[in-house]
């Protein structure tokens, strides 16, 4: 049986993977997490056969995350889920030590392939996600954008920007302080050479980096 921890801050995203992965006879009941500290408890206190993580979360980023799971637990495979479909942030996740990329867009069918194929040992990507994988690691210069300086936290708060949202707003989504969601927002502005949030919304919409 599949053991499959699912980490999200939406319960009703849990839930609909509950729902999906429930109907299939060789998962075990799923477990979930709303936050990096109980993903991370939970790892340790359990064998889990591939983690789910949502890219985006309150507190530490889904990459952050991540990190810590790949520095404790190396070995374990971990399905990368987000609401973005921009190839980079692919490219970014699986550099970080993922080992599959999949958008929440995608099918009951597809997250269910793609559990099975990550849990099983290998890698799960869709095939634009592999050709900007290989572009970036070969060294090609069409794979570079400006965004890929930033963190990740710095992207995501440039990301939520871009959707029209006040640092105040961002800081109660993510759970950070609003000083701290400021100086994100600094950073960003110095590395990609901008002066407003008119400027991140501009970029962000001829990248694809907002819905």
């Amino acid at each position: 049986m599949i053991q499959v921890l699912s980490v999200d801050d939406h319960e009703l995203t849990r839930s609909g993977i509950r729902q999906v992965l429930g109907q299939e006879p060789d998962f075990a009941p799923i477990d979930d997490a709303s936050d990096d500290p109980e993903a991370l408890r939970k790892i340790e206190e359990r064998a889990y056969d591939i983690v789910l993580l949502d890219v985006d979360m309150p507190g530490r980023s889904g990459l952050e995350t991540l990190a810590e799971i790949r520095r404790r637990h190396p070995a374990l495979p971990v399905l990368i889920l987000s609401r973005y479909s921009e190839k980079q942030l692919a490219v970014r996740a699986l550099r970080a030590g993922a080992n599959g990329y999949l958008e929440k867009t995608a099918s009951a069918g597809q997250l269910v392939r793609a559990i099975r194929q990550v849990a099983g040992g290998r890698r799960y990507i869709g095939p634009e996600i592999a050709e900007a994988l290989a572009a970036a690691v070969s060294g090609r210069k069409p794979s570079v954008v400006p965004h890929d300086a930033l963190s990740g936290r710095e992207l995501e708060v440039m990301r939520w920007i871009a959707t029209g949202k006040t640092v105040s707003q961002i800081a109660g989504e993510l759970a950070l302080s609003v000083k701290t969601i400021s100086t994100y927002r600094a950073r960003a502005l110095e590395k990609m050479s901008m002066r407003s949030n008119a400027e991140f919304t501009s970029y962000a919409i001829r990248f694809g980096l907002v819905d």
